[in-house]
């Protein structure tokens, strides 16, 4: 095709949408016709996806408020992904929005994080959100139940979920053949949350209604108070069929705070507090107790025995009005958590921060799948690229959707299985053979350091904002990290143009833990811990690098696609 010069472009498109460029056209077609005849569109077959409507999804540029794209990338990118989107031409490539993606330019990664922090608070939501991610860019699920013989194939692409909040999600090389290794990232999508008790009812007191919460993991601490909380979750329902299903539910305003007590009664605030009885919700009011109009308490809702009937009345109502549920019996059970509803958002004199919650470890585990989402297809790719997030990580991991369950060594082991087909005997040399050639990166967030308590810290262990990728050893075996997975992952950045930092824990302090051990050991694959560094971990609200999103995908990109390299300079 011919390529305009960037005067044309600037004449041409400077400051009009596109869209209106194109409807303007006497011949309105769907790529702006100035460019090039409608035919030589037409005549070509369907292509594979191109770089740049990769780069399109990837990075999100269909929620962008005006994207700017270079004659290039908008010739790639088919009409359903854009619809009505308007956008700006430039013949600079350097500010062209899908551009800045493919190049791995951490700022183009700022937006669409912040974005993710906010409309997936819970971790039911943030794996529908990488299941739609992931089958926008061609990916396909395999269901657990299903036999997956005859269903995988080199050059491929697929992802499997469990229960709902863990995903594995991977590519097989187009030149792969059984036995040969997987550059696997491994992380985890809890966060600390209160989670409603199996009966969330609870007596009115003086008034308010209150909402039975337990802490899950660390929350409930300090930081949780005086917030504005909202819900979500899922809730399973049972229709008129019998059929039951899982549903999303997530509230746009605060409904829940657990109030401070005012200084002036002498109760100290800062962890000397029940969190049975004195970090309990308030939801709403009802004064019904001593209203002298008549009105009366909320009456429970749902038969006698059902789950509806446990539940507080107005909030039962409320999650139905938001499912278009009519029938409260139906709904069978939910899980439902409170969370920080503040938006994450850039700050700073340069906006060089992001301050949100949910960033432990909504960072390494979104920067690694959208890592594994741009990373390349070469026609000698070999290798199987993988990205496992997992659930329950906070709490130990021990359950089935938990780095300590099979998940993991099960989706490999059978996609394996499924790629020998006929040509090659599946057994424990094949998959023996699959974990020695593989590498496994535990990516979790780690400390970065803290103007205000240096003294804390080990001298030149610690980790700044805005540098890097954090390699993190322990002495104790809480972290995978040596000597040989120190050096892989340093020439990872070495051919990725990525800084490496170091951290590691001082000895009068305790290490905390990632899914890396407990993986490695498992599967006997090597293996080391590196994740971006933040602030306040584990608390409400935490602080991290307004570019760190960008340079944990552009690390994580490059690991995934540089591993067969590194792994043949090894003797």
């Amino acid at each position: 095709m011919t390529r305009h010069t960037s005067d044309f472009l600037r004449q041409r498109s400077s400051h009009l949408s596109l869209r209106t460029a194109a409807s303007a056209s006497p011949l309105s077609t769907s790529r702006l016709s100035s460019f090039a005849s409608p035919s030589e569109f037409e005549s070509k077959p369907a292509m594979a996806m191109s770089n740049a409507e990769k780069a399109f999804v990837v990075g999100e540029l269909a929620h962008h408020k005006s994207p700017t794209l270079c004659d290039s990338c908008y010739r790639d990118i088919p009409d359903h992904r854009t619809g009505s989107l308007a956008f700006q031409l430039t013949g600079d490539r350097s500010s062209c929005s899908c551009c800045n993606v493919m190049m791995s330019k951490p700022e183009a990664f700022t937006e669409p994080f912040c974005r993710f922090l906010q409309e997936n608070p819970t971790v039911f939501h943030a794996v529908n959100y990488f299941k739609d991610k992931a089958t926008s860019l061609g990916y396909k699920e395999l269901p657990a139940r299903d036999d997956w013989t005859g269903k995988l194939e080199a050059g491929g692409k697929y992802f499997v979920t469990r229960n709902g909040t863990s995903i594995a999600a991977f590519t097989v090389g187009k030149s792969y053949k059984p036995g040969n290794g997987v550059a696997m990232i491994a992380g985890h999508i809890d966060a600390l949350t209160a989670k409603l008790k199996p009966v969330s009812k609870k007596p009115t007191k003086s008034g308010y209604v209150q909402l039975g919460v337990a802490p899950y993991a660390g929350a409930l601490n300090e930081t949780w108070w005086d917030r504005d909380l909202s819900m979500g979750g899922r809730v399973i329902v049972r229709d008129e069929s019998g059929k039951t299903s899982s549903k999303l539910v997530k509230l746009d305003w605060p409904i829940a705070r657990i109030p401070t007590l005012a200084p002036h009664f002498g109760v100290g605030m800062l962890g000397q507090n029940n969190k049975e009885t004195e970090a309990v919700p308030i939801i709403g009011l009802d004064n019904s107790d001593i209203s002298s109009a008549g009105s009366k308490p909320a009456e429970t809702l749902g038969s006698s025995g059902s789950f509806a009937a446990t539940q507080p009345p107005r909030l039962v109502q409320l999650i139905s009005k938001e499912l278009g549920i009519k029938d409260y019996s139906s709904i069978v059970n939910w899980e439902l958590e409170l969370f920080d509803l503040q938006p994450a958002t850039v700050g700073g004199l340069d906006k060089e921060f992001i301050f949100a919650g949910r960033i432990d470890d909504k960072l390494c585990s979104w920067a690694a799948f959208q890592g594994l989402l741009a990373s390349e297809a070469n026609d000698d790719d070999g290798a199987i690229k993988l990205v496992a997030l997992f659930d329950d990580e906070e709490i130990g991991s021990l359950l089935r959707q938990g780095a300590r369950g099979n998940f993991l060594p099960s989706v490999i082991e059978r996609a394996v299985e499924s790629l020998c087909g006929e040509s090659k005997t599946f057994g424990p040399g094949i998959v023996g053979q699959t974990y020695a050639r593989s590498f496994l990166v535990s990516a979790d967030v780690t400390h970065a350091v803290n103007p205000n308590f240096l003294s804390r810290y080990l001298d030149d262990h610690a980790p700044r904002l805005n540098v890097g990728i954090t390699i993190c050893g322990d002495s104790n075996g809480h972290l995978t990290t040596d000597s040989v997975s120190t050096a892989i992952l340093t020439r990872v950045c070495e051919l990725s143009d990525c800084t490496p930092q170091i951290f590691q824990i001082r000895n009068d302090s305790r290490s905390g833990g990632t899914v890396g051990p407990m993986l490695s050991s498992a599967l006997g694959v090597k293996a080391a811990d590196a994740g971006m560094a933040q602030l306040s971990m584990h608390s409400i609200r935490a602080t991290c690098g307004s570019l760190d999103p960008g340079l944990g995908a552009k690390f994580f990109k490059g690991f995934l696609d540089k591993w067969e390299k590194i792994d043949a300079e090894w003797h």
